[in-house]
């Protein structure tokens, strides 16, 4: 499945010379770091860095997007998404590529499809399917809304839910809703590339899942109080 990677980065490279010949579609790049923040909780505290960037021309894109939690030192969970996007409507571009998960073990490596864009009334969408190499699937939904108080001063509420289609024991996810996580975060623009937040993050296991981590000793849910920043170039 590690071979989709190297499709993705040719396929990208040869739509990047048909288009190299235009001077009015340069290739473009972006960076966007979602979440760089620490959470507050009762026992160690977890740092969480969310992460997605982008190379391509203004229709054809490789993007990457990095999704990384540590726990005293030691990392805990770990994503990696190499995705192709074409654009396919104003606002919405479709994605096909790899997802690995590295932490925790064992691994797991994901043929990765969905939809990223802006829904109506202004809601962020990011939504895909996956289907793994043992015959495991997977879809994850992700939602968020900015709210406006100053052109400076907004409140993102944000939803992130995971779905499998069968149990899988070694990483204590269940079928059906394995978990979700609900936050709330404040930020103030110093600059449009820059803003530090404070807020609250919920997080809860559903249904088996939260069967596998009670018998391993963990909490099924946790309330967090968060502080980082966002920022972009």
């Amino acid at each position: 499945m590690k071979k989709i990677f190297v499709t993705l980065v040719s396929l990208l490279a040869v739509t990047s010379s048909f288009a190299g010949g235009r001077g009015d579609d340069p290739t473009l790049t972006k960076v966007m770091i979602d979440r760089f923040e620490t959470r507050t909780t009762g026992g160690s505290d977890p740092f969480v860095i969310e992460a997605q960037g982008w190379i391509g021309k203004d229709l054809h894109k490789l993007w990457i997007k990095a999704d990384v939690e540590k726990v005293g030192g030691d990392t805990e969970d770990s994503e990696l998404q190499f995705l192709y996007s074409r654009a396919i409507a104003p606002f919405w571009d479709f994605q096909v590529g790899w997802r690995t998960d590295i932490r925790p073990k064992p691994d797991r490596n994901w043929l990765a499809i969905g939809f990223q864009g802006l829904a109506p009334y202004f809601f962020e969408i990011d939504a895909a399917a996956f289907i793994g190499e043992n015959g495991q699937t997977a879809f994850r939904l992700e939602a968020e809304y900015e709210m406006l108080f100053t052109q400076r001063l907004i409140l993102t509420p944000e939803v992130e839910m995971n779905f499998y289609g069968k149990n899988d024991r070694a990483r204590e996810t269940g079928s059906g809703l394995a978990d979700a996580e609900y936050g709330l975060r404040l930020r103030y623009e110093i600059r449009r590339e820059f803003a530090p937040y404070i807020g609250v993050n919920w997080s809860k296991k559903y249904g088996n899942t939260a069967d596998y981590v009670s018998d391993a000793g963990g909490d099924t849910s946790d309330a967090q109080f968060v502080v980082g920043f966002r920022s972009w170039f």
